[in-house]
């Protein structure tokens, strides 16, 4: 069992930047594959950016890509979320979640074990 905890949410203005950290606790998560997801009200949950147990692979959602960055440090047991040239529709809910494999990782079903969430909150 992996239990993930999210950091680093919080009230930023647009343009802005924030860095968001996702860790396990109770035990190390070096071989899974960790996504983010978010989820705005009113919305589906959905796929924002995704890193490989080894970090050698990365998958971006559309409208993230070129101003969020994944990354993780195995010897941390930490992966992280830069999240820059924030906009309002950035606001959502950021959940990290974590799975074997790589295949389908934009698919949210294809996770297996989720943290409870830290809001980001863009004002324009």
């Amino acid at each position: 069992q992996v239990q993930l905890v999210e950091s680093g949410g919080g009230l930023v203005q647009a343009g802005g930047s924030l860095k968001l950290s996702c860790a396990p606790s109770g035990r190390a998560f070096s071989y899974y594959a960790v996504g983010w997801f978010r989820q705005a009200p009113g919305k589906e949950r959905e796929f924002v950016a995704a890193i490989s147990w080894s970090g050698s692979s990365t998958d971006y959602s559309n409208s993230v890509k070129g101003r969020f960055t994944i990354s993780r440090d195995n010897a941390k047991n930490t992966v992280c979320l830069q999240m820059n040239s924030l906009k309002p529709e950035d606001t959502a809910i950021y959940y990290c979640a974590a799975r074997f494999g790589w295949g389908g990782v934009g698919s949210r079903n294809t996770y297996d074990y989720w943290g409870q969430g830290t809001q980001v909150t863009v004002s324009s």
